[in-house]
């Protein structure tokens, strides 16, 4: 599984929550870095077989990472920084639009 690899202890920065657990991360974390380091192996299902995604590029290339951070869906987590208070919930499948959006 991931694991630090600064050795150094930055201290905790703060903690956001995800699907309602409280997951700590150090400053300068991004939402993607702090899931990881907190063992969460999964953050969004697949809208085509529901299968199981997690962050892989950690740079904003592969879109594997999205989730849903303070009501807003499609958001990737390698690109936001965490801060405290962040409501962060799995993306399930496809986002949803507004009623007469299309």
């Amino acid at each position: 599984m991931f694991r630090r690899i600064d050795g150094g202890d930055n201290g905790t920065a703060g903690a956001l929550s995800f699907d309602g657990q409280a997951i700590p991360f150090r400053a300068g974390d991004t939402v993607a870095a702090a899931l990881l380091a907190a063992g969460v192996a999964d953050v969004r299902d697949n809208p085509v077989d529901g299968s199981r995604r997690a962050p892989y590029c950690m740079m904003g290339v592969c879109f594997e990472c999205l989730v849903e951070i303070d009501g807003r869906q499609n958001q990737q987590a390698c690109l936001v920084t965490a801060k405290p208070g962040m409501r962060i919930r799995r993306q399930a499948g496809a986002r949803l639009l507004p009623e007469g959006a299309l």
